[in-house]
């Protein structure tokens, strides 16, 4: 099974959130809003401003802010400044292979060819894309519960 890591998908949350309240947030105000606790936000912050997605601002008005649009920061630079490069094999990662029969290997060209079509789409979608409300259905038991609560407060989302 090919799959991000759960900070990997912290980081697009936060990212997703950062892009919706433009402006300077702290990593308080990041975690309420997101729901993800301050230390993992934190923990996150780092490697999205060393990658040069969020830039950081001191001060007493400081916090963190996106570098860069939303539509011009991809599902794969997200990725890669959390996991590093994208590779679906050892052999098409750009780290030293530790596969022994990597050169008599007959898939490493066809293990590149996937690769280069996950990364394409990785590059294709975007945090705009992301943080645009979703086209699929909920699924029966968030549909449900949504149905609820909009029951009990009188708020319909259509």
């Amino acid at each position: 099974m090919i799959k991000i890591s759960k900070l990997t998908d912290y980081a697009v949350v936060v990212l997703t959130q950062l892009s919706r309240d433009h402006g300077v947030h702290t990593v308080a105000h990041l975690a309420e809003s997101s729901g993800i606790p301050a230390p993992t936000v934190a923990k996150l912050l780092k490697p999205l401003t060393a990658a040069g997605l969020v830039a950081s601002h001191r001060g007493t008005n400081g916090g963190y802010a996106l570098n860069r649009e939303p539509e011009r920061i991809s599902v794969a630079a997200i990725i890669t400044a959390l996991e590093g490069p994208i590779a679906v094999t050892e052999c098409v990662s750009d780290a030293d292979s530790l596969c022994g029969v990597e050169s008599l290997c007959p898939m490493r060209g066809n293990w590149e060819k996937i690769n280069r079509a996950v990364r394409a789409a990785l590059e294709d979608v975007t945090l705009a894309d992301m943080a645009a409300p979703s086209p699929w259905p909920l699924p029966p038991a968030t549909a449900q519960a949504t149905a609820r609560t909009e029951t009990r407060t009188g708020e319909s989302r259509g």
